[in-house]
């Protein structure tokens, strides 16, 4: 699959649900160069190499005025749309991110057009929604870690831990040492009361002081959920029997999802997302 809130800029709120950013290519990185010193880029595949090198150091508007320009040379392709469609969303321009994912669910980058989807909704709080766009993905590319990891950080903050257990596994298995995965690994060994499990893994994987506590705050936020009846609150039910957000709770959560994504960032190993 291709690569890679508005309580604070969107990239920052999507961090914790998205993995790592794709790691440039030698051919990625060889266009970098040769643009530096002045080589013109000879054809589409070149200028597309360059911009993906860009956007994974993170230069997101940057890569916005290359792909305008390489797409004016060489006309537009699924490639270069997914390409904008990720630049928009890192430069906290949701909607139309959105609307380009949308026209991208027909092409053959319909995987990564569904997970932009559900970042973007996680992003905004509407884990349900986010769930069921990494959940479409998911049946495109089963094998790919961080999107089963995104799948099962959405369910656990929908509040469905019991859900989130396959792909948070799956996703500890296919990508051992990610970061973003170890923590989600903690974040649900918690929430299912199991705090000496959680402790060990966060003293294996070196985990900072103010990761942990992240961590653990939003654990106890998702434990601490009212569990009232549906039929109480009009709200629609999570899980077998499943607790209902209390008034704010969503606010809640995703603030403690940005500090926890902002504590991750600076643990090793971690690239931004």
């Amino acid at each position: 699959m291709k690569r890679p809130a508005r309580l604070l800029p969107l990239a920052l709120a999507a961090a914790l649900l998205g993995g790592c950013a794709s790691q440039p290519s030698k051919s990625d990185s060889a266009a970098a160069e040769a643009t530096a010193s002045g080589a013109a880029l000879e054809n589409a595949a070149t200028h597309g190499a360059l911009v993906r090198q860009m956007q994974g150091n993170g230069l997101w508007f940057a890569s916005l005025a290359h792909i305008d320009a390489l797409e004016k040379r060489w006309g537009a392709t699924s490639e270069t749309r997914l390409m904008r469609a990720e630049a928009l969303r890192h430069t906290d321009q949701a909607a139309a991110s959105a609307a380009l994912y949308q026209q991208l669910l027909d092409t053959p980058e319909r995987a990564a057009a569904w997970r932009g989807l559900g970042l973007i909704s996680g992003s905004q709080g509407d884990y349900a929604r986010a769930a069921e766009c990494f959940e479409n993905a998911r049946q495109i590319a089963p094998t790919d870690g961080l999107l089963l990891n995104d799948l099962g950080y959405a369910l656990l903050m929908d509040r469905r831990p019991e859900q989130a257990r396959l792909p948070i596994m799956q996703a500890v298995q296919l990508l051992p040492q990610q970061p973003r995965v170890r923590s989600n690994l903690v974040l649900y060994l918690l929430v299912d009361q199991r705090p000496a499990e959680a402790r060990r893994l966060m003293d294996e994987a070196g985990l900072s002081a103010a990761t942990r506590r992240a961590i653990e705050q939003l654990a106890q936020e998702l434990n601490s959920a009212a569990t009232v009846p549906a039929a109480v609150t009009g709200q629609r039910p999570v899980g077998p029997v499943g607790p209902v957000p209390s008034a704010g709770s969503s606010g809640l959560l995703l603030k403690s999802s940005l500090r926890l994504s902002q504590a991750l960032s600076h643990e090793p190993g971690t690239a931004a997302p």
